[in-house]
């Protein structure tokens, strides 16, 4: 072993505060591999130069960054790739860290008194049919945004191809069994002036008549289901649901602005009315 000093397992971790488990189970998925094994005992031994590496290493692990990830830091052939891979660490950090906001946020307001009559939000309306260019999939709840973005993108498309003006708000019709079983039917539609000619997914259609129970959500798709619930009760509370997709309109979305915060859509539960809609 020349006339370098190693230190032993014991006392590497001690001086970077990892465990000897943690050290042997970096040694075998191979991110910190010991400078000397002694073949005969298998004693792991390392090096002081090693110890400002296993900071490193540890200070990535409190980040919570993967191990392969580290790895892929730590082999980098410059610093510019080595920069790369650890701001792209930080970005998924900001991701999760705003995605952990807004469920504070949202827990906060479940938790508030709930407002007085928060069913004075709620409508009852009369749809008549509309001729509409759709898009209609089995879809599962995990893939649903993607794919509506991806659907709604390519109506927008072919209406503008074929010089088709829009009619009205784009909305979706969207099967009992993508609530129940998340996967299910979904229907995305743009209303439009005169008949879309096939093309891709998108066919001619006309969204059915419907009488609706409608109640508009403000924002992002994140918190939908405290709008779904509001609706929900004030249809059970007066007795008018019947069998029927749900239906959505957006009002204003990502097309009109990227401020989620401005977003609107409205939801619409199938009812029978008694009474004129409002």
């Amino acid at each position: 072993m020349g006339g370098m000093t190693y230190l032993s397992i014991g006392d590497f971790s001690r001086a970077t505060h990892m465990s000897v488990k943690t050290l042997r189970h970096y040694h075998r998925v191979g991110l910190l591999e010991p400078a000397h094994v002694d073949p005969a005992t298998g004693y792991r031994r390392y090096t002081v130069e090693q110890i400002p590496t296993a900071q490193v290493i540890r200070r990535f692990r409190d980040l919570g960054m993967p191990l392969d990830d580290i790895e892929a830091v730590l082999a980098a052939p410059d610093v510019h790739a080595r920069n790369e891979r650890i701001a792209a660490h930080l970005r998924r950090l900001e991701d999760d860290l705003g995605r952990t906001r807004c469920a504070v946020a949202a827990l906060r307001d479940l938790l508030a008194p709930p407002p007085a009559d928060a069913s004075a939000s709620v409508g009852l309306r009369s749809v008549p049919a509309a001729p509409a260019a759709s898009i209609t999939e089995v879809v599962d709840v995990a893939d649903m945004g993607a794919w509506f973005q991806g659907a709604l993108g390519e109506l927008y498309g072919t209406l503008a191809a074929q010089d088709l003006p829009e009619a009205g708000h784009a909305g979706g019709v969207f099967a009992d069994e993508l609530y129940t079983r998340h996967r299910g039917e979904a229907t995305i539609f743009v209303p439009c002036a005169g008949t879309v000619r096939r093309m891709g997914r998108v066919v001619p259609g006309e969204v059915p008549a419907a009488e609706l129970a409608v109640i508009t959500h403000h924002g992002s798709p994140a918190d939908v289901d405290r709008s779904y619930g509001t609706l929900a009760a004030y249809v059970s509370r007066h007795a008018l649901a019947v069998d029927g997709p749900m239906r959505e309109y957006y009002l204003v979305g990502r097309r009109d602005t990227p401020d989620s915060s401005r977003w609107r859509t409205e939801i619409g539960w199938p009812v029978f009315q008694t009474a004129p809609a409002r």
